[in-house]
């Protein structure tokens, strides 16, 4: 069965959208899928560095919420032990951050996982590279 028929349950949708941090910077999730998560941030005056661009941190907080929510989309909890970012584009305030995360690769116990990072016109911002551990489901003693 092809992962773009398989639907998340209403208490996973509900654990990814209650996560603090990403709704306190604004970070909206617009598409999510098994292994497959879009999010959306509007950049801000207060979001910006010392040179008046978006800052870095900003831009990897998007990325690393698209890669989140996509390494978790199955229910099965998802750790990040690695994340790997190029920038390639500067971006500015009143610019809309899009990032896209896609499962590349999953194992019984690891996910890799592409993101891309691009502005309202569609011009790629930045690109990283996600791996995670894929915890089971029982409690560890």
């Amino acid at each position: 069965m092809s992962d773009e028929h398989v639907t998340l349950s209403e208490e996973l949708k509900e654990w990814l959208l209650n996560d603090p941090f990403p709704r306190l910077l604004g970070v909206e999730i617009v598409e999510l899928k098994p292994g497959y998560s879009r999010v959306r941030l509007k950049v801000t005056e207060q979001m910006t560095n010392i040179h008046g661009i978006t800052h870095g941190g900003v831009i990897f907080t998007v990325a690393d919420v698209a890669f989140g929510t996509a390494s978790n989309s199955r229910g099965v909890p998802a750790v990040g032990i690695n994340m790997n970012i190029s920038y390639l584009k500067k971006s500015a305030p009143g610019d809309e951050l899009v990032a896209t995360a896609r499962e590349e690769n999953l194992t019984r116990h690891t996910g890799l996982y592409r993101i891309t990072v691009e502005n309202q016109r569609g011009e790629l911002v930045a690109v990283a590279s996600g791996l995670v551990y894929r915890r089971s489901r029982q409690k560890e003693t």
